[in-house]
């Protein structure tokens, strides 16, 4: 039987040569070693996702190999995933996030999902086109710690504030912290309609959350 070190370095390693053909393979093996599966997930593929993520912040991987990174880290939760327990995979906190009404665009909000989940997040993901009540709601359902927003058109861009104020309407404002992001919003805008912050990309939007969360 192989060593659990090197399996889980061979999964951390499929992640960050986008070697989507090998993944599923390597997790099955995990599995038939007794490795569990949790580990799997936290220090196989997560370990592989952080570095793909320093390598798009240091200019060495660009959206495509995102992309490819998520597409490869989602084959290998197909086989893990039958095989954790909730107990065992501690959550690092949980985000809604969605894009907003009006706007279809979604390659950067999936990029942030799937960065947060391979940071070991629970995500509620609305999808694109999100009303503010549909915000409000999933906030008065799933209790999440941040609210993530997205929006590609400065014609949309404004829909943001009207989640915002239909948040402090409900009285659920305070509950949550509020990142937004996409290419028009800026951190001046960010802090004129009253979130927390705004994200230059995907991988600064997940270090953010991840650091309110006082994660790695």
């Amino acid at each position: 039987m192989k060593d659990e070190a090197e399996i889980l370095g061979k999964i951390r390693d499929s992640i960050v040569n986008l070697d989507i053909n090998s993944i599923a393979k390597l997790c099955k093996e995990a599995i038939d070693s007794n490795i569990p599966a949790y580990k799997v997930v936290t220090d196989g593929m997560s370990r592989g996702m952080e570095i793909v993520g320093k390598k798009y912040e240091n200019g060495e991987y660009f959206l495509a190999e995102l992309i490819m990174a998520g597409e490869t880290m989602k084959e290998g939760m197909k086989i893990i995933k039958p095989y954790l327990k909730g107990s065992d995979l501690k959550i690092a906190g949980k985000v809604v996030i969605g894009t907003v009404r009006g706007d279809l665009h979604d390659i950067g909000k999936n990029l942030v999902v799937m960065l947060l989940e391979g940071s070991g997040f629970s995500v509620v993901d609305l999808g694109v086109d999100v009303q503010p009540e549909k915000f409000v709601e999933a906030v008065r359902e799933h209790e999440p710690n941040i609210v993530g927003m997205s929006a590609l058109l400065t014609t949309t861009m404004m829909e943001m504030e009207k989640v915002i104020s239909a948040l402090k309407n409900a009285g659920l404002r305070n509950k949550v912290k509020i990142i937004v992001g996409g290419a028009p919003v800026t951190r001046e805008f960010a802090e004129m309609i009253g979130a927390d912050a705004a994200a230059r990309d995907a991988v600064e939007g997940a270090t953010i959350c991840k650091s309110w969360m006082g994660s790695r």
